[in-house]
């Protein structure tokens, strides 16, 4: 057989080069379809993880509550009345009727201190004081002293209950209480809600409506 002329020799050529073109098109397809280890599996992280991994926030350090010598606090505050260090006296054996929780009340760099003094016989507070940290030292920075009082932290705000007796009251049965919720604006305690709630003499068969 003769060789082909230009005309056809060109023309099976370009056949060729179609099939060879259509071959590595059906390869590539085939690779993405199964999942084959092609330069995009390999490659870089996929801009999404980045995201992501940006995105997550770097945890903050917690605040950590340093203890303190509440008693010590106490007895060596001069704003603390002599009558509430006289009562600021061992129960049993070394334990001090104090009450001692601590909160972030007032925005400061370490947590607020707040230090409740109470009676050895029926646990009524005669002192309540909140101790902020400045300049590695704690300040009084509020106190209460008319008993029975007691003073607590309640979701970043100080609140002081005092309980109100009648004439005749015994020390357990008060006929009420007075509850002031203080937050801290401006470098100091102001008073925000004030509420009393009156008790019901129900067993003696009274009940007390005053507002």
């Amino acid at each position: 057989m003769r060789g082909l002329t230009d005309s056809g020799r060109g023309t099976l050529q370009a056949a060729f080069t179609a099939v060879a073109v259509l071959a590595a098109l059906a390869l590539f397809v085939s690779a993405c379809a199964t999942g084959g280890t092609g330069a995009r599996d390999e490659g870089p992280a996929h801009a999404d993880s980045v995201a992501g991994a940006a995105a997550s926030p770097t945890p903050s350090p917690s605040r950590t509550a340093a203890r303190v010598d509440a008693v010590k606090l106490v007895k060596d505050d001069p704003t603390v009345s002599a009558e509430v260090k006289r009562e600021l006296k061992p129960c049993v054996a070394d334990e001090y009727p104090v009450d001692v929780s601590y909160g972030d009340l007032t925005s400061g760099s370490s947590d607020d201190v707040v230090v409740n003094v109470l009676t050895c016989g029926d646990a009524v507070g005669v002192g309540s004081y909140v101790y902020r940290e400045e300049d590695g030292r704690y300040e009084n920075v509020f106190k209460v002293e008319e008993p029975p009082v007691y003073a607590e932290i309640d979701r970043g705000d100080l609140v002081v209950t005092k309980q109100v007796y009648e004439k005749g009251d015994p020390v357990s049965s008060p006929s009420g209480e007075i509850v002031t919720t203080y937050q801290w604006i401006a470098g100091r305690f102001t008073v925000r809600y004030h509420q009393r709630n009156d008790y019901s003499n129900a067993v003696g068969g009274d009940a007390s409506a005053s507002s």
